[in-house]
């Protein structure tokens, strides 16, 4: 840069050399010239001011100050022993020298004070001699020297700061003066105490921010900088120039930051007195030419790895001679240091690089302490305030390293991981949006840390020597050196001949540079933006130092620079670099190195840096290439290296080794959040190879080919147990024929697998590397391992295992593992194995029943919220896998579960115990949430498990007739006339049975019934839904009730027309043989007529005879009547059958027969039965006459069974900031231009829906749920085939326990939400009536009110009534209906917004956006969403047709669900399928933290007990049944 400019080092050297700084005194003897000295200054020293009051100055001619200024210049060359006269020169000098002030001190002699500059260089110059070592001298004499020399530069400093005065020509003195003195202090190699080593620091920051202050006052000229470079190349040997050149550096860069790019730009936080380095004054332009100037000031920082350089000055060579053992000047010990200050400069680059990506953050505020000499061995950014002066205000919010640093070792052993920023889940710590481009600061930096991290490597052994002359002017020379094949690994470095190094200096100990530099280029090509073009140089030098960084050592160890590029390189697969893919097989190879091992491998141990960061980091890796093996398939990946195919792969090979990667570090995982990203990704690999193979295979278990070129790689095998008998033999017999190896070895000899402890549990990964090729062939044959079913096992079986062995005291992470398991039972695997989904169901039973046994301090939200989940889960698999419950042993498993979590005990603890009746058990569940899922988990058993979707789809779980439905297949009914919902409940009657569900009744057979019986037509409305049934009394199976049994002539035969005569007999009271019996005295004991007539008189006898006569009389009369008519026997007639009855009391004999009415007995002498207690009664009569009966009886069914949600799509185009513009993008005109992978996701998420005829959830609470007529007219649809946002169409799915709507918002949503605010169409009053559907009501129980308890801890039962046979339930939190806002959920929402520009994420309008996201139900809850509440999926497509996943949502325990994970790449074919499965999760994860949430059964439950409080009727039992004969209207 100056190389046409002459230096001014000969200036310098003539200064050392004291040429300036002759006396007249020098000539005489030292005692003479001492003599005069101490004369002269005494009295000199006396006129100051300091220990009496100052007088003017005697000296008023120039001769006479030259002369005295003769005598103080030999002063200041005297020994240290006459400190108080060097001391009382000092003072003198100091004093004259507010000459330059703009208010001189009194005793300041005229002739200075009018010749200020004059005078003023003279004394600079005289100076000097103070600066010159002495030889010889004792610690304490030093000490004091040092002490006049801070003084003096104290005084130059404040000088320069404060005159108006200074001339260019007093500027160019001073600086040179500054320059002087640095070279006779720093220039000799370094002596630890001499007085340039106690000057080191200060000499060199007076220099820098003196000459900062030249900048502004006094420009330096092109020779000065020149002379400043060349002298600071004579010092690199010192700690503190590049301390102090990093201090002068970030200050700089800080004020370049603010005026180039904006105050909206991150801030470079450096300490309170650096940010006084830059003088007040410096212009724009100023600030940019002494920026650029200062970072050149040291020249190239990679030198500093070669001591034969640092070393070759003449103070060197002058040690190296003067040596009495002999020496090399490279084998001074003061350049042990060098590997330290090498990592130094680098950390002071990288810092410039971090400032100018934005990471303000991470920048090193220890470089810039001007009082820790060391601050950078320390960690400026994990070990907040360990460093000298800056504190942790910069530090990123992260934990610190587990180990301190070593500080035994030599300086080179410090590591440089530890101040790499930790990143956070995903993409880390977020970049500057107006950041500059990547080559901007590569054409800046390029040079230094493209040679640095080459630094060791095979090209810079090999092109030392050559690229230090041409690296500025063929920077792809190392390209073409590797091109031609001219590396060589044994070739000596021509510079630094490795046996003449101290062991301190050989090369790798520079490697906490090298990692310094490599991670500070990885976080450059990391920044890149969507767009942005990267030369193709800079891209070539990059990988070309990634591969040569990521080669691995025999030992395979991880060094600082393998866990730097991990650090620092989580996105660079995500980022459409151009052949980024070449890396590929380098990368895997170090993650292989760092995940699948428990106890990493490390090269030093004195390395520091926080393992899990580490790991996370290369977890990131791992998810941003898992899915590039199956989207390349058999493309060849290139070696940079070579141009023959031997070391080709395909991409399709390396999956088996991911794979691997995978399993093993999910297996030895400890860190709850990697464990949480590694969930994610599993599910990725399993349902992206089973789409892959139902899609792009045609279904079947293809096998893929894992060699395109011929060579056979056995070791790309995968999961080898997992798939056949047969290949679990071969794998035993190929173990054995290898000489007994049993222990399983990951792909690529990457190691042992650990955690052993089960290993009789888990199935070896990978093939053994020693196989024979033979065997694998053989093997490979058999069956494909690398495929979906493998891979479902595998998944299954290890997470399984770990979750009940590791995994169960961590919230999230169980969530995660049931998440992920929920996951895998939906994949629709043909090979399924109905063992293996058994053994799932079986391992999540188990994990339940384990939970729910642990003691009671261990209970807790958290712990009820995993059992929750596991119920949840069950469910899941149950209705995945409907032969499950065909298997006794399975059925019996899951049904103890469900009694376990209703009651809190099971039957039979063991199999051989007696069980345990329900009425003899206490009712005690682990908490009512766990008790709510138990419920829902055995509904589902007895109800949807096989028969899900029913005939209504799966938009319903419930039945689509009400009463009006089934009011119009009446016959009673008029079919014109327009029959109401009031009209058709009058026809029913309502009863209500366990105080939870609605039995409407209708009596009134249906019209498309020909056969009329006894027929009752019931709707139940319970807790899990509505449901209708039509029941027939039949004395004959249908089977047999084909023939009518009332013909209207039935065939009978003509009667006879022969009338038998009557004989007439004598009627006889006795038999014929009484008047021969014998009588006896009791025969006389019924007295005769006679005697009668003689006891009571005639008159009553005859009385009786007249009776008898008129009765005989009357009789004879009736016969002969009968004789005569035509219905007499004699008369011949047809028989008719009796009329058909229509009218049946049908209800009655269903109530009957199913045991509803069956009063209970009372007990007199149990005091719970007595009169004053009311026994329960089976049931209970509602009123429907209320004309609110109807309306609650509808918001009854507009209370779903199934939990709902919404998820709310945006198109966010390149650039677009405004909601108005995002809106805009769904509009008809704007669609053509969208992304065509856009639309395709959106038909993978549900399926379409027309509003108009659907009964589920649609997005908005006023026309979900409701049965929908045929429409009378159906509204034309719509051009653009992306109008989902639920005016006429919506995306829908469900399943049998939640549904979900894909709502893409357009300007008819903000018109719809704002009418609907406006008008009031929710009634606020309808709210009101329904508000307790979030709350537990009173229930009218037998106990009387319920006491209010929690719903998640401990339970409380009534103890009163243990002596009643029925199970006392556990009673709830008494709801309050005045606070709405404290029982419903928040309404969060859900978003997921496709980016054309990823960066575009930062500034997505999510606030605007919520207008257009309104469903209705935030009337209900009297709660506006809140943007921070919201999560936000963003989905960015990447050229490569892949797409990016960032996740954004509120900080939490609970926040992030699986599967998808912030930062992985996924493939087009799983991207809707795991984004609907992200929302499902996430909503789960916000119901399961929010205390006073209820499930949809409950709240139905709930609204059943209101309504019965509102229109239940007291009957006794005689009304009861008495109201079971009177008609409904």
């Amino acid at each position: 840069m100056y190389s046409e400019w002459a230096s001014l080092s000969a200036q310098i050297t003539a200064n050392s050399c004291g040429a300036q700084c002759f006396s007249v005194l020098n000539k005489f003897p030292a005692s003479a010239g001492r003599e005069v000295v101490v004369s002269v200054v005494k009295q000199l020293g006396t006129n100051l001011g300091i220990t009496q009051n100052a007088e003017p100055s005697h000296l008023v001619k120039d001769e006479e100050v030259k002369w005295c200024m003769d005598v103080i210049c030999f002063g200041l060359s005297l020994p240290l022993q006459e400190h108080e006269t060097i001391k009382d020169c000092v003072n003198v000098y100091c004093e004259w020298l507010t000459a330059l002030h703009p208010q001189p001190r009194i005793s300041v002699p005229k002739p200075i004070c009018e010749d200020a500059n004059l005078y003023a260089r003279q004394i600079i110059n005289h100076f000097h001699n103070l600066f010159v070592p002495r030889q010889g001298e004792s610690a304490d004499t030093i000490k004091r020297q040092a002490v006049l020399c801070h003084r003096v530069l104290r005084t130059l400093q404040q000088t320069a700061q404060i005159s108006q005065l200074m001339d260019r020509q007093t500027w160019d003195t001073l600086l040179l003066f500054l320059l002087a003195i640095n070279e006779i202090l720093l220039a000799p190699p370094t002596v630890k105490d001499d007085v340039g080593d106690q000057l080191c620091e200060r000499v060199l920051s007076v220099l820098f921010e003196v000459w900062l202050l030249a900048c502004v006052r006094s420009f330096p000229s092109p020779s000065m900088w020149k002379t400043l470079q060349e002298s600071c190349a004579m010092w690199r040997h010192r700690v503190a120039l590049v301390d102090q050149w990093n201090r002068v550096n970030l200050a700089l860069t800080a004020r370049l930051l603010e005026f180039s790019y904006g105050p909206a730009f991150p801030q470079l936080k450096n300490a309170d007195e650096d940010g006084q380095l830059i003088p007040i004054g410096m212009s724009n332009d100023c600030v940019a030419q002494t920026w650029y100037r200062f970072l050149r000031m040291i020249g190239n920082p990679t030198a500093l790895c070669s001591p034969h350089i640092i070393s070759k000055s003449s103070h060197f060579v002058q040690w190296a001679l003067t040596h009495e053992k002999g020496a090399e000047t490279h084998q001074h010990p003061c350049l042990q240091q060098l590997p330290q200050i090498f990592l130094n400069a680098m950390k002071g680059i990288s810092s410039q690089v971090d400032a100018f990506l934005g990471l303000s953050k991470t920048s090193l505020i220890g470089l810039t302490g001007g009082g820790a000499r060391n601050a950078i061995s320390s960690s400026s950014t994990t070990n907040a305030g360990s460093t000298g002066t800056g504190s942790g205000e910069g530090s990123a919010p992260a934990p610190a390293p587990t180990t301190p640093t070593s500080t035994s070792g030599p300086p080179s052993a410090s590591s440089s991981i530890n101040s790499l920023p930790l990143t956070s889940m995903g993409a880390g710590v977020e970049l500057a949006v107006a950041r500059p481009k990547c080559n901007s600061i590569l054409h800046v930096f390029h040079e230094w840390l493209f040679e640095a991290a080459h630094i060791g490597g095979d090209t810079w052994r090999q092109n030392r020597k050559k690229q230090a002359c041409e690296a500025s002017k063929r920077p792809s020379s190392m390209i073409m050196e590797h091109r031609k094949g001219s590396i060589s690994l044994s070739q000596p470095n021509s510079l630094n001949d490795p046996q003449s190094l101290p062991p301190t200096l050989t090369i790798d100990k520079y490697e906490s540079g090298r990692a310094e530099a490599i991670g500070t280029l990885c976080k450059i090509f990391c920044a890149k933006k969507t767009g942005e073009e990267i030369l193709p140089v800079y891209l070539a030098r990059f990988y070309m130092a990634l591969q040569q960084c990521l080669k691995i050592t025999e030992s395979r160890e991880c060094d600082e620079t393998l866990a730097s590029i991990l650090l620092h390189s989580s996105d660079l697969f995500r980022l459409d670099l151009d052949g980024i893919n070449v890396l590929l097989p380098g990368f895997i190879a170090a993650l292989e190195i760092v995940l699948p091992d428990k106890d990493l491998k490390l090269k030093t141990q004195s390395m520091v840096f926080n393992r899990t960061e580490l790991r996370r980091s290369a977890i990131n890796i791992l998810l941003s290439i898992m899915v590039l093996p199956l989207h390349y398939q058999t493309l060849p990946i290139r070696d940079l290296t070579c141009e023959t195919s031997e070391k080709m792969f395909t991409f399709i090979q390396l999956k088996s080794r991911l794979m691997n990667i995978l399993m093993n570090a999910l297996q030895v995982e400890t860190d709850a959040q990697n464990t949480h990203m590694l969930l994610g990704g599993l599910l990725l690999c399993v349902q992206d190879a089973v789409t892959f193979e139902e899609t792009e295979l045609g279904g079947g278990n293809a096998n893929l080919s894992h060699n395109s070129s011929g060579v056979q790689h056995h070791d790309a095998n995968l999961l080898s147990s997992a798939c056949s008998e047969r290949s679990a033999s071969l794998v035993s017999a190929g173990t054995a024929s290898l000489g007994g190896q049993t222990t399983a070895t990951m792909g690529a000899g990457s190691g042992s697998i650990r955690d052993t402890g089960s290993a009789h549990d888990y199935p070896s990964l990978t093939i053994s590397d020693d196989m024979s090729f033979e065997f694998g062939q053989e093997l490979e044959g058999v069956t494909t391992y690398d495929n979906a079913h493998a891979l479902f096992v595998r998944a299954t079986y290890l997470v399984c295992h770990r979750l009940i062995s590791s995994w169960k005291t961590d919230l999230n992470v169980s969530l995660a593992a049931l998440e992920l398991l929920s996951g895998l039972a939906r994949l629709h695997i043909r090979e399924t194995d109905a063992l293996e989904c058994k053994r799932a169901v079986k391992w999540i039973c188990d994990y339940i029943c384990y939970q729910c046994s642990r003691p009671p301090p261990a209970h807790s939200k958290d712990l009820h919220s995993t059992i929750v989940a596991a119920f949840q889960c069950t469910a899941a698999w149950l209705m995945q896998h409907p032969y499950l419950l065909q298997d006794k042993d399975c059925l019996q498993t899951v049904l103890e579960v469900v009694e376990l979590g209703i009651s809190g005990t099971k039957s039979q603890s063991k199999g051989t115990d007696i069980p345990k009746f329900k009425d003899e058990k206490e009712l005690k569940p682990a908490s009512m949430r766990v008790r709510d899922a138990a419920e829902n988990l055995l509904t589902i058993i007895l109800e949807q498990v096989g028969y899900f979707p029913s005939e209504c789809g799966p938009e319903s779980i419930s039945s689509l007739l009400d009463e009006l439905a089934l009011m119009k297949h009446c016959n009673s009914m008029v079919p014109a006339a327009a029959a109401s919902s009031e009209q058709a409940i009058a026809k029913f009657k309502y009863f209500v049975t366990e105080n939870s569900t609605i039995l409407a009744l209708l009596e009134e057979p249906l019209g498309n019934d020909q056969d009329p019986q006894p027929t009752v037509t019931l709707l139940i409305r319970g807790p899990f839904g509505r449901h209708a049934w039509t029941m027939q009394l039949r004395h004959l199976p249908r089977s047999k009730s084909g023939i009518k049994y009332h013909a209207i002539n039935p065939g009978r035969p003509i009667p006879m027309n022969d009338v038998t005569q009557r004989l007439d007999s004598e009627q006889k009271n006795f038999p014929d043989g009484v008047d021969k019996v014998q009588p006896c005295v009791a025969d006389y004991s019924i007295p005769t007529t006679e005697q009668m007539r003689e006891q009571y008189g005639t008159a009553v006898i005859r009385e009786l005879e007249s009776l008898l006569e008129n009765q005989s009389i009357h009789e004879k009369l009736a016969w002969a009547e009968a004789d005569t008519s035509a219905d007499s026997l004699s008369h011949a007639q047809e028989c008719v059958p009796p009329t058909v009855c229509h009218e049946f009391h049908a209800a009655r004999l269903f109530l009957s027969h199913f045991g509803f009415l069956g009063f209970e007995t009372r007990n007199p002498q149990n005091p719970a039965e007595a009169l004053g207690n009311p026994t329960q009664r089976p049931l209970i009569v509602l009123d429907t006459k209320s004309a609110a009966f109807a309306a609650d009886l509808d918001r009854l069914d507009k209370l779903s069974a199934r939990t709902h949600d919404s998820v709310y799509v945006f198109y966010v185009k390149n650039g677009q900031t405004s909601a108005q513009q995002i809106i805009a993008n769904m509009g008809e005109e704007s669609s053509a231009s969208h992304d065509p992978h856009f639309a395709s996701m959106l038909q993978t998420l549900g399926w379409p829906v027309q509003v108009s005829e659907h009964s589920g959830w649609t997005g908005f609470v006023h026309n979900s749920w409701s049965l929908k007529g045929t429409p009378e007219e159906q509204l034309k649809s719509t051009a653009n085939e992306l109008n989902y946002n639920g005016s006429q169409r919506v995306l829908y799915w469900a399943d049998v326990s939640s549904e979900i709507a894909f709502v893409v918002p357009t300007t008819w949503n903000l018109r719809y939400n704002s009418d609907t605010c406006d008008s009031g169409s929710i009634s606020s009053t309808d709210q009101i009536g329904s508000s307790n559907v979030w709350t537990r009501g009173e229930t009218d129980s037998a106990a009387g009110l319920a006491k209010s308890k929690s719903r998640n801890l401990s339970l409380e039962l009534d103890t009163n009534r243990r002596d009643v046979k029925e199970p006392v339930p556990p009673t709830r939190r008494k709801g309050n209906v005045t606070k709405p806002t404290l029982l419903a959920q928040a309404p969060a929402k859900i978003f997921l917004v496709w980016l054309e520009s990823y960066e575009d994420y930062l500034n997505f309008p999510l606030e605007d956006l919520l207008a257009y996201t309104r469903t209705g139900e935030e009337l209900q809850t009297q709660q506006l969403p809140r943007a921070s509440d919201c999560h936000v999926i963003f989905v960015h497509s990447l050229l490569s047709g892949l797409l990016r996943v960032k996740l954004q949502g509120p900080p939490g325990r609970m926040s992030f669900a699986t599967p998808l994970v912030d930062g992985m790449v996924l493939s087009r074919r799983v991207v809707g399928n795991l984004v609907r499965q992200t929302a499902l999760n996430i909503s789960r994860r916000r119901r399961l933290d929010n205390d006073n949430y209820q499930p949809p059964h409950v709240r139905r439950r709930l609204k059943v007990q209101d309504i019965v409080q509102k229109y239940k009727m007291d009957l006794s039992e005689a009304d009861l049944l008495a109201h079971l004969f009177q008609r409904a209207i």
